[in-house]
């Protein structure tokens, strides 16, 4: 007999989280570069390093919170401890980050760097366990997917809110970027992610935790190596990893160039907003259509589907100097829609490779896991910062402050334009050739878990 649905009010509670992990993922990959060579006059190069190097922070802090998450006994459960000390710390740090400065260049670089590192640690406390509560709350292979459609609808809105009215907030004041701009985005946008994330503390209050095991016994403490040995023996978790780091590098790296691409390519600085739009809004639209696609395709065929649309609206932009404005915001639909795809079927499939590992292995490592991903995940859209930074310095471009706008050389202007669409573009056909090697289908996981024959029952 098929388990029970989990409620609607679950779905809400858990799914409103992404108010806090979609800003803080989104906004600094797409304002922290600009602001830091179009505000704060940091030369492209160590901008690009400011915005890298806190994010190398979480590949050891990320799975060190997933595995004590998995040793946290509460009367809030495992996880929730976590989330509500994310909840509290994360958006106080946001607002650090844009609070504005009097230092300029590198002095500047170094103090954002380091308030970026503090908020980095604050977001993994919520993130990685709030990324291992699905495979715990049911063991349903397509019911998983229904609660994270849940979650990437809220993200959706959430990138949508923050996305769209964080660029109005830092363009507010005359039309041009400002610091008392950023100070004002990083105060409102900060309140979202607190409601966001407090809300999910109490909303999953009443969450089910399934248990697969006579055990049901966390992993051991272990080292770094240790828990990397753990995750190369999972074999469908290394293949989903790969694909999503070049997935997450090609938005890292789109996100990163989407400011100079509205302020060089389209002439408009305004024009983040409506191209930003163009790229999120798509996401609320047809998360349910990629259910559906997924339940037909299985979540393989609907990846390499969803790569295919990315790939083909990415490949498309760089025609936009030839065929101007409307052209690219359709373009940038068409790499939304596919987007919104990629996001959605990546956390599906994330769970169900937690799921295999505790069917295998007779552990809980969830957290672990989700740690190694959300390392991985955070570190590689940074990294996508980064190389957009370096290729901006290969080109010659001259950084400033808002008072003295400069011109860019030509170099500059066509490593924007190809750099923002061509190399993500590429990237994503890497990763749908690692999809097609990726076999952890619904009916491979249903006969994997009949022969292990564990308990699935509520704790």
């Amino acid at each position: 007999m098929p388990p029970a649905p989990l409620p609607r009010s679950l779905r809400i509670g858990y799914g409103i989280g992404s108010f806090g992990t979609g800003t803080f993922s989104t906004i600094p990959g797409l304002l922290l570069l600009y602001y830091l060579t179009n505000v704060l006059d940091v030369p492209a190069g160590v901008a690009g390093v400011a915005v890298f190097l806190p994010k190398v922070w979480d590949l050891l802090i990320n799975p060190l919170v997933g595995r004590y998450s998995d040793h946290t006994v509460s009367r809030h459960g495992a996880r929730r401890p976590w989330l509500l000390a994310g909840a509290i710390t994360l958006p106080p740090l946001f607002v650090l980050m844009f609070a504005g400065t009097s230092l300029r260049g590198v002095p500047a670089a170094l103090y954002i760097g380091g308030c970026f590192v503090l908020a980095a640690t604050a977001y993994a406390l919520f993130e990685v366990p709030y990324k291992a509560m699905p495979a715990e709350m049911t063991d349903d292979y397509h019911e998983q997917s229904v609660l994270l459609t849940w979650r990437m609808a809220f993200l959706g809105l959430a990138i949508l809110l923050s996305g769209g009215l964080a660029p109005l907030l830092v363009n507010s004041r005359g039309g041009d970027p400002t610091i008392p701009g950023y100070r004002l985005m990083g105060l409102v946008i900060g309140a979202v992610m607190l409601a966001g994330m407090v809300g999910t503390f109490f909303g999953t209050a009443r969450a089910p935790r399934i248990v697969r095991s006579d055990s049901d016994r966390p992993a051991e403490h272990a080292t770094l190596r240790r828990q990397l040995a753990a995750a190369r023996g999972n074999r469908p978790f290394v293949l989903l990893a790969c694909l999503s780091c070049a997935q997450m590098l090609a938005v890292g790296i789109m996100l990163a160039g989407a400011p100079y691409f509205a302020s060089y390519i389209l002439e408009d600085t305004g024009a983040i907003t409506t191209i930003f739009l163009a790229l999120i809004g798509p996401m609320v639209l047809v998360m349910p259509g990629w259910v559906a696609v997924a339940r037909h395709y299985d979540k393989r065929g609907a990846m390499v589907v969803a790569g295919g649309l990315f790939l083909l609206g990415g490949a498309c932009l760089t025609l936009t100097p030839m065929f101007g404005a409307v052209y690219a915001h359709l373009c940038t639909m068409l790499v939304g829609i596919g987007y919104a795809g990629l996001q959605l079927l990546q956390f599906s499939m994330l769970a169900d490779t937690l799921v295999y590992d505790e069917l295998r292995s007779g552990t809980r490592r969830a957290g672990v896991f989700t740690g190694l991903w959300t390392a991985l995940e955070t570190v590689t859209m940074a990294l996508g910062a980064l190389l957009f930074g370096w290729l901006l310095a290969a080109t010659r471009f001259v950084s400033s402050e808002p008072e003295e706008p400069v011109a860019q050389p030509d170099s500059a202007v066509d490593a924007i334009l190809f750099g923002a669409t061509l190399v993500p573009a590429a990237l994503t056909a890497a990763s749908i050739a690692l999809t097609l090697r990726y076999d952890l289908t619904a009916s491979r996981l249903d006969s994997f878990r009949k022969r292990h024959t564990p308990l699935h029952r509520p704790a």
